[in-house]
């Protein structure tokens, strides 16, 4: 049976996706829509959220969630919510040596501080509301293996897996589940531009049992069903999805 003409198992629920403009973002966005649920689509690019909720029926905030005032006036903005996914990332390359001030702000307040602050306004919103609900933070395969010129990167997915684990802890009294997924090598437009060198490309691609990189829909796939109440069970969990390659 195809997709479209299953039941809309989320239909109902409302779930917010930050870093929805483009990539893994976008993709949970899209499926979530087609699975029923009303989304809210938080991103920096004004174009990006227009051409989604064109496609999508979204609801859209644009925001820059590095600016912690802009976070906060986004969760404001969206209200309550059933799902959250903290999505929105960016990399700076830079080895330790290498490493500035403002490349360690600008990759730790987006990857880890936005999505603690998103997180903590979903929570309190969720519990005055009675509780329930599910998290979902987008962390990497660089978060359990060292990569030249992923110092911060690496810091920033390895502190948003610890935090996962905290907030499971703490707001499973409240019925809201937290987990994580920790994607390989995603073949996002910018990443599919940055593999494209073989001599870069297949040194990694061998290192995964599945012999490929992802593709976004999967890592989505693998999103919507932490969301989903088939996974009532499981929380503080952080799921790879990565081919096999923390594996070998």
């Amino acid at each position: 049976m195809s997709e479209g003409a299953q039941s809309l198992p989320m239909q109902g629920k409302t779930a917010l996706v930050s870093g929805a403009g483009k990539g893994i973002g976008r993709a949970t966005a899209q499926l979530l829509a087609r699975r029923g649920a009303q989304v809210v689509a938080v991103a920096r690019t004004q174009a990006d959220l227009d051409s989604l909720a064109a496609e999508t029926g979204c609801r859209v905030i644009r925001a820059d969630l590095a600016d912690p005032v802009a976070a906060r006036a986004a969760m404001e903005e969206a209200g309550v919510c059933d799902y959250l996914v903290n999505c929105a990332g960016t990399n700076v390359l830079q080895s330790l040596l290498e490493m500035t001030d403002d490349g360690y702000e600008a990759v730790m307040g987006i990857n880890l501080r936005a999505a603690l602050i998103l997180s903590q306004d979903f929570a309190r919103r969720r519990i005055a509301a009675g509780g329930g609900g599910a998290i979902v933070n987008v962390t990497s395969i660089a978060g359990h293996r060292g990569f030249d010129q992923h110092l911060c990167y690496a810091a920033s997915k390895a502190g948003l897996e610890g935090a996962t684990r905290v907030m499971a802890r703490e707001l499973g009294p409240h019925g809201i589940r937290v987990n994580a997924v920790a994607p390989t090598i995603t073949l996002t437009e910018l990443a599919a531009a940055a593999w494209a060198d073989p001599a870069k490309s297949d040194p990694m691609r061998v290192r995964h049992a599945s012999g490929r990189f992802a593709e976004v829909e999967e890592v989505a796939h693998a999103i919507v069903a932490l969301l989903s109440d088939d996974m009532a069970m499981t929380t503080g969990a952080v799921l790879p999805v990565d081919g096999g390659f923390l594996a070998l």
